[in-house]
């Protein structure tokens, strides 16, 4: 376990931030800027792409691709990012597996609350499907509000009758917006990231006045997860976020799903987003890449 950089990076991310208040665009500026400071490995190809009506990002490794189809979608707490943003993590999927993926970047609230987000990513799916590619070799992914994403989108497929996805891989995701886990109590002062208060600012835009008590929005509380394809749940103990994934590894395990629910220790949000920085990440990516592989048609 590198705990000496676990450590650097917990102080790395505890730097003074701005205080004052800030507009959409300039959460928006901020967060690109941030993320654009993550490694991107070598050795992959990316092409602008359409799917389900939205802009969207092919990443392709380099050679020896293997079959199947990554569906991503990025972090961002429905108002923030694109699929640029999250390429550290897409891309480093891609090259562990060999496995073209699709990142998708659909609408962002306030303009598109809730369930704009959700519609999109289950339109692309839709157009995979109908395109001709298998379900069984297609894997959703995503982080934070992706990984969120990746869970309701999977549930509304479901609901509409579709083929699930192989298999589903969320890393820290957002799956409960009652904010009712005990580890948002627990881990207050403890996340370098996340507030009570922040959650409020963009729950408010993404919910839009729509109740939080919703499967969709709050899957770890309140879905049925029945017929859910294998799930993979990656999050670290330094999250207001914790118990959003033990909470959902829960309802999997009730509703007869295969879960694996990952957790390392001492290691903030989406701490997969920063390979070459700290070991756990490669790792933690290792692991996804290997779940991939082995439910991947």
């Amino acid at each position: 376990m590198s705990r000496e950089q676990r450590k650097n990076l917990d102080e790395m991310l505890r730097r003074p931030k701005p205080t004052k208040p800030q507009s959409v665009e300039e959460i928006r500026a901020n967060f690109a800027a941030f993320m654009a400071t993550m490694k991107v490995p070598e050795g992959i190809r990316t092409t602008p792409t359409t799917l389900g009506n939205r802009l969207g990002v092919t990443v392709d490794p380099e050679q020896d691709a293997r079959p199947g189809i990554i569906l991503y979608f990025h972090g961002g707490s429905y108002i923030m990012g694109s699929p640029y943003t999250a390429m550290s993590v897409t891309a480093n999927l891609v090259n562990k597996t060999r496995i073209r993926s699709v990142s998708l970047d659909y609408r962002l609230a306030p303009e598109h609350p809730f369930p704009a987000a959700l519609d999109d990513a289950l339109a692309a799916y839709r157009e995979l499907l109908d395109n001709g590619v298998e379900a069984a070799s297609i894997a959703f992914a995503g982080d934070s509000a992706g990984g969120g994403i990746a869970v309701s989108a999977c549930l509304m497929a479901r609901d509409a009758g579709l083929p699930m996805p192989a298999a589903v891989v969320a890393f820290s995701p957002g799956v409960d917006k009652t904010r009712s886990g005990a580890s948002m109590d627990s881990k207050m002062g403890i996340d370098p990231f996340f507030t009570r208060e922040g959650f409020t600012l963009s729950d408010t835009m993404y919910l839009a006045g729509q109740n939080p008590n919703h499967e969709l929005v709050s899957p770890a509380r309140f879905a049925d997860l029945t017929g859910f394809p294998p799930l993979l749940l990656q999050v670290g103990t330094n999250e207001l976020l914790l118990d959003d994934s033990t909470q959902l590894a829960d309802r999997a395990r009730a509703s007869g799903v295969d879960v694996i629910l990952d957790v390392t220790a001492d290691v903030p949000h989406v701490f997969q987003a920063f390979t070459g920085i700290l070991d756990e990440a490669d790792q933690a990516l290792d692991r996804a890449a290997f779940f991939i592989t082995q439910h991947l048609r």
